[in-house]
């Protein structure tokens, strides 16, 4: 089979639903995260050419529906990547969900799937199944839902859903439906992506461990006679250099203490999520094996679930890591950083211009030579452009 090796890559950014500041693990620069605001961040990302924000989804969030649906009018290039739940939602009202969000926001909607690995935060929102038995709620959820945003009309009874008459009377503006992301690290978790998505994601492991995983799920995705693309969910810490780069990702845990790390970590042993065990088996709760790849922290994973590791350098270096994943299969990255408003901005002015990034299609192209860069000199000249344009 031949590698293919995307051009091009598609890079979002994420929208801090669950809260925000400066330091990981404390209260100390902590920042209101209200309307106005994730409002900022996702006008941010618009103007500065992401292609996309991902929205968490969880009890510690708000709801990623409503805010999508709040924010999207307020940009015109971004999607929104949003979380439907199998297991928590009818497929047959997420479906209608799907095709409302997708036609107010003019066809910029993208899904991701998010099966649940928290037994606790599960039993919460009334879901008492095993790890396997959700995959298998998954796969139905997953059909169902499919053919009702395709236009047919379901009738269907399974182990867990049961549906008659089902169907939508709008339907999405992408056609058959907004594409569908995931990321799901066990073997019952690939089975049902290599039958059910477009882009399969990862978190952020080392560059080995992810060709291994692209591997193993295009492999089994080529049994099923499909072809998936690849994603991947990274923190980053980039500045002008390494050394101030990697002073940022100490000062972001400065006030991360052990009893702090103790606590999380206990929490998230308790996760049947087999990516939730690769990311904390990366640091193993200590603070002096952070770096488990060149320029790979995994220091936000001491203390935060979900996506742990962080690129870390400068420009070059960062555009180079993410090349390295490029060559393994990776198109799509998902990024975000302490405080995400910020540093949107530094990671497109410093490391977009070294990549070659693929364009909204759906909306006017960003324009980037309509104005002034920089502040005018003595009033009268304007700064030298010294950085070429992505």
């Amino acid at each position: 089979m031949t590698l293919q090796k995307p051009s091009e890559a598609n890079i979002l950014w994420f929208l801090p639903t669950h809260g925000e500041g400066r330091y990981l693990g404390t209260s100390i620069g902590g920042r209101e995260v209200n309307f106005n605001y994730l409002r900022q961040v996702a006008q941010a990302a618009d103007q500065l050419g992401y292609f996309g924000v991902l929205l968490p989804t969880g009890r510690s969030c708000e709801d990623s529906w409503v805010v999508a649906s709040g924010v999207a009018p307020f940009t015109e290039r971004l999607r929104y990547l949003v979380a439907v739940r199998p297991g928590l939602q009818s497929p047959t009202v997420a479906a209608r969900m799907t095709a409302t969000l997708d036609r107010i926001s003019n066809g910029r909607l993208l899904i991701n799937v998010v099966t649940g690995g928290d037994p606790v935060e599960n039993r919460g929102d009334g879901i008492f199944l095993d790890h396997d038995a959700r995959y298998a709620v998954t796969r139905e959820f997953l059909g169902v839902y499919g053919d009702l945003l395709a236009g047919k009309t379901v009738d269907f009874r399974g182990e867990h859903i049961r549906i008659e008459d089902g169907r939508l009377l709008f339907h999405p503006v992408q056609s058959p439906r907004p594409p569908l992301y995931f990321g799901g690290s066990s073997d019952a978790g690939i089975d049902v992506a290599v039958d059910h998505v477009e882009k399969y994601l990862t978190w952020g492991e080392p560059p080995a461990q992810v060709a291994e995983k692209v591997a193993r799920v295009r492999a089994a995705a080529a049994k099923r006679g499909r072809q998936l693309s690849f994603g991947i969910r990274l923190h980053v810490i980039v500045r002008e250099t390494n050394e101030e780069a990697w002073a940022a990702a100490d000062d972001l845990i400065k006030h991360v203490t052990d009893e702090t790390i103790a606590s999380a970590q206990k929490i998230f042993s308790r996760m049947d999520s087999v990516g939730q065990q690769r990311m904390g088996q990366l640091h193993g709760g200590r603070r002096d094996k952070l770096e488990i790849s060149p320029n790979l922290w995994a220091g936000v994973g001491l203390v935060r679930g979900g996506a742990g590791t962080a690129l870390v350098g400068d420009p070059q270096t960062v555009a180079a890591r993410i090349r390295e994943y490029q060559d393994i299969g990776i198109d799509t990255f998902i990024m975000s950083g302490y405080p995400h408003l910020e540093e949107a901005y530094r990671f497109a002015e410093l490391v977009f211009p070294l990549l070659k990034l693929e364009r909204s299609g759906n909306v006017t192209p960003l324009r980037v030579n309509t104005g002034p860069f920089g502040e005018s000199i003595a009033n009268e000249h304007r700064p030298l452009q010294t950085a070429s344009q992505s």
